[in-house]
């Protein structure tokens, strides 16, 4: 254990709170037990490090560790919590959750026996809290904690503090919104970057191998999280390598089950449960008609990648219309519900319809619609029923 907590330390030091996601005021930290689940790459550790070095001076009663550390192919969880717990321990963040084989069931007995302790994990998106072998959904507080939204990259990048905005806000007032917003800062100026390599937060490391990483980011999804946590073989990872690879050369597209089946050689129940599982770990987004819904054993209504760094990343076409769907669909459902439409390209929370295009595009395609909004890309201000699309980085 004495090496655990040098190593925490040894974080501790380093760990540098200039640049803090906003991620972190949303969390209500006064719960005794707190998950926090998100896709590989968008700073969970950084948070959990971040977090402690901001409430807590490096002592007996706070302590960070990684589940994938060798200490735990001999120790367990529990027993370290509980020796910690008796000498004065009071905080606790444990990192990576899902390499740890009875994770659920030793947190669960850790809520129950030391009830003094406040506990903080992270997990890939995969895990599901409801579905875990024990019951943790009344113990514990779970949130999701996306990658950065357009608005963050812009106060990363410039260090001036933006508002974040509801959807109905933007969508009744987006003139005003806008024209606040480009008095402090010009959006169109970073927009591009942000499309390419703004997404996660990695990028501040370097940006000139920020897409090395972010191709070895998804190799270990691939090679390692979906297949410990689907319990399918290792030798199967080549089947979502191709799964994946055949659906980016064609987001976002309506697709074809059986064609994609016999493209790729997987059956069709299994393809489907890959789609699943890919949607989960959030390299791919599966978006559905309204009726249906997310839960639904029916076909996607549209397939796309979950956001634009990835399709720089895997080298396919990107056309401008197919970034600007990615764009606003993977910033939009952060906090909305969205679906595809009969009649635009997208329909927010049952409510709200957008039709997305450029800057000539024409608003003939809603002027029977009620509530429906054309989305302009490379416009800075917003007018009656006209909004830029970058607005819609500044949802969160």
């Amino acid at each position: 254990m004495e090496k655990l907590v040098s190593q925490f330390y040894a974080k501790y030091a380093l760990v540098q709170t200039q640049q803090v996601r906003d991620f972190m005021h949303t969390i209500d930290w006064n719960n005794r037990f707190i998950g926090i689940k998100g896709s590989r790459g968008v700073g969970k550790t950084t948070l959990l490090l971040q977090y402690i070095r901001l409430h807590f001076e490096p002592n007996n009663s706070v302590l960070y560790i990684s589940l994938d550390h060798l200490y735990f192919q001999e120790n367990t969880l529990y027993d370290l919590v509980h020796d910690f717990y008796i000498k004065g321990g009071l905080f606790i963040a444990v990192d990576e959750v899902h390499k740890y084989p009875n994770w659920a069931i030793e947190i669960k007995n850790i809520y129950d026996d030391m009830p003094n302790l406040r506990l903080v994990f992270t997990g890939s998106s995969l895990l599901h809290i409801q579905q875990a072998k024990a019951d943790l959904s009344r113990r514990v507080v779970v949130y999701t904690m996306p990658g950065l939204s357009f608005r963050e990259f812009i106060q990363f990048e410039t260090q001036i503090q933006l508002d974040n905005y509801t959807l109905k806000e933007i969508v009744e007032n987006a003139t005003n919104i806008s024209m606040a917003i480009t008095q402090k800062v010009k959006p169109l100026q970073y927009f591009e970057n942000y499309l390419n390599y703004g997404y996660y937060p990695f990028y501040i490391e370097n940006k000139n191998s920020f897409h090395q990483k972010l191709s070895e980011v998804i190799l270990t999804v691939l090679e390692v999280d979906i297949p410990q946590y689907a319990a399918i073989p290792v030798s199967n990872s080549v089947l979502l390598k191709k799964l994946l690879a055949v659906i980016s050369n064609s987001v976002p597209f309506k697709p074809n089950m059986n064609a994609i089946s016999e493209r790729t050689g997987i059956s069709l129940n299994t393809m489907k449960n890959y789609l699943k599982l890919l949607n989960d770990v959030e390299l791919l987004h599966l978006l559905y008609v309204e009726e249906k819904g997310i839960n639904s054993i029916g076909k996607p209504e549209k397939i796309f990648l979950n956001n634009t760094n990835l399709m720089y990343n895997l080298g396919i076409d990107t056309n401008i219309g197919n970034v600007r769907e990615t764009f606003f669909l993977n910033q939009v459902h952060n906090k909305y519900n969205v679906f595809a439409s009969k009649t635009v390209d997208f329909k927010v929370d049952a409510l709200y319809e957008f039709e997305l295009g450029g800057k000539n595009k024409k608003n003939q395609q809603i002027n029977e619609l009620k509530n429906a909004y054309v989305v302009k890309d490379n416009i800075e201000i917003g007018t009656d029923k006209t909004i830029p699309l970058w607005l819609f980085g500044f949802l969160y």
